[in-house]
């Protein structure tokens, strides 16, 4: 193999691994998004205390 293709093959190595972690930190971002707005979502929601103290055992 000669030098010219071997900087070639390098190049586009280098090139699929660049566009592989742009895609993941997209991928990261969106994540960060949707789990602020979960949290932001979360902390709206008002909470009633008496919830869940008591359980229906008739069938």
């Amino acid at each position: 193999m000669d030098i010219a293709a071997l900087s070639i093959v390098m190049n586009q190595s280098k090139v699929q691994q660049d566009a592989g972690i742009a895609v993941m930190k997209m991928a990261m971002d969106g994540n960060n998004r949707t789990a602020a707005q979960m949290t932001e979502m979360m902390s709206n929601v008002s909470i009633d205390p008496n919830l869940g103290n008591g359980i229906d055992v008739r069938a």
